[in-house]
């Protein structure tokens, strides 16, 4: 006999709320094995692959790729023991998977067990059987309590455009909904869903059609309220030059995009910050840098690049001015210096800029120093960088230098109380030793939140940033 479980958005961590629906890694009527990754889905920190813990057929999906889903709220049913009992072989026992499920539902928690082949299991068939496990053909399946406040009950396959039992516009029978979100924002602007006809695949309602509903409403009583004698002028739509102006385009701020923007709002209205800037002659740093990694031999491990050696230079710089690795408590009214150094890198990604951390800097070379930044660089690139690898910085290096700019005045990753920022390095003419000559030059700047120190300290940690990028022997003092 078949069992119908509920599978929900679980708590990803960090604090996160909710997720979007990137992409849908199974179909209803595919056999998943227990542990297997469904959905791709992203979150304020990160893209990440969230596995099943149940192990059968997939049974109804909730949420389309592009929605958000609520922490708690249902990601999909799957039938356990609802697999082509018509198969027979190893490929048939194959798809057998017990009805218990992992209880892991965290990308890099799961038991290890390789995933099932996916098998399409005919949706009448799945139907079917799902049906006589859970109730009468005609019910849909039930949902706990505790989600009905989110989400539909779970949609039987072949019930989802709302037509098994009966007529939908006004009449009875299941409403073709399954975004929580869309039904939820019906509510809130009291939306019939069942006067709705949805404009998705077999009258399935999406969000724009609710969207098109609450403007119609909206408009409707806007007309009503108007007095009588008024006159209702029809909107003329913008000329320019004969052509109608195309309409604006509007981006939701949500995802990577939303969390950054609210944790930037957050650092200019929270810090009262400074900055200060400097130039200084790299060309002694690249030659070392050179001879870095000549000395490594072409077999001798990763190249050591500049940004590491940077990073290695701030930390140094650090255990100078532990002033500026800190942050400030305003419910106590204290400044909280840390022990460690955490530090976080900016990294411009397709989905934006994400901030990597590497933990523990204070305690690495710049060889071990470049080869975390290289491995948590790549993770960015491709979406895998877990919450756990985006927070907890205490100190973030800003490299602007790979966009061809010269300076900026970098805006600090709250809760931090500092940013280094570096500008490319190129060749200008330099005073050096009494002429003029060329030398490889990078302006440095340093945004610091006021509060945790004066300028003095701040102008020193710049000025010893700048010392160990002019002359790298500085640094042999706290190797």
């Amino acid at each position: 006999m078949a069992q119908v479980l509920e599978f929900k958005l679980p708590d990803l961590g960090e604090g996160l709320t909710e997720a979007e629906i990137v992409r849908w890694l199974v179909e209803v009527g595919d056999v998943v094995a227990i542990d297997q990754p469904v959905v791709e889905v992203e979150t304020a920190k990160a893209m990440v692959e969230v596995p099943c813990p149940y192990g059968g057929v997939v049974t109804a999906r909730f949420g389309e790729e592009g929605s958000e889903l609520p922490v708690g709220a249902p990601l999909l049913t799957v039938a356990v023991g609802a697999t082509d009992a018509s198969s027979s072989g190893s490929d048939g026992a194959a798809a057998e998977e017990p009805s218990g499920g992992s209880g892991n539902v965290l990308v890099g928690y799961g038991t290890g067990a390789p995933a099932a082949r996916r098998r399409r299991i005919r949706p009448e068939r799945v139907g079917a059987t799902a049906a006589t496990a859970t109730a009468p053909a005609s019910a849909p399946a039930p949902v706990p309590a505790a989600a009905s406040a989110l989400a539909p009950a779970p949609v039987p396959v072949g019930e989802v455009n709302g037509q098994a039992n009966g007529q939908v516009n006004g009449r009875q029978g299941p409403v073709a909904v399954v975004s929580p979100l869309v039904r939820r924002l019906a509510r809130q602007h009291d939306i019939d869903l069942r006067r709705l006809t949805g404009s998705g695949p077999d009258g399935l309602i999406l969000r724009a059609d609710v969207d098109s509903a609450i403007r119609h409403a909206g408009e409707a009583t806007e007309a009503e309220a108007r007095p009588a004698a008024e006159p209702v002028a029809a909107e003329a739509p913008t000329f320019h030059g004969g052509a109608a102006a195309p309409a604006a385009e509007r981006i939701p701020l949500r995802g990577v995009r939303g969390a950054v923007a609210d944790k930037l709002s957050r650092s200019r209205s929270e810090i009262p910050d400074a900055t200060c800037w400097v130039d200084a002659d790299a060309t002694e740093l690249m030659v070392a840098r050179a001879a870095m990694n000549a000395a490594s031999g072409p077999s001798g491990g990763p190249k050591v690049s500049v940004l590491a050696l940077l990073a290695r230079i701030c930390t140094a710089a650090l255990a100078r001015y532990p002033e500026l690795n800190s942050t400030v408590d305003t419910a106590a009214r204290e400044i909280v210096r840390l022990p460690g150094v955490h530090l976080g890198f900016a990294a411009q990604t397709e989905r934006g800029l994400v901030v990597p951390v590497v933990r523990d800097a204070h305690t690495r070379n710049a060889e071990s120093i470049g080869a975390e930044i290289a491995r948590l660089t790549e993770l960015a690139r491709t979406g895998k960088l877990s919450p756990a690898q985006l927070t907890g910085g205490t100190f973030t290096l800003n490299n602007y230098g790979v966009f061809g700019v010269d300076g900026s005045t970098p805006i600090i990753n709250h809760p931090e109380a500092a940013m280094l920022g570096v500008g490319r390095i190129m060749p200008k003419p330099w005073v050096h030793n009494g002429e003029l000559a060329v030398r490889q030059v990078v302006q440095l700047s340093l945004t610091f939140d006021h509060r945790v120190c004066d300028g003095g300290t701040a102008g020193g940690f710049l000025r010893y940033v700048a010392d160990c990028v002019e002359q790298p022997a500085v640094l042999l003092r706290t190797l």
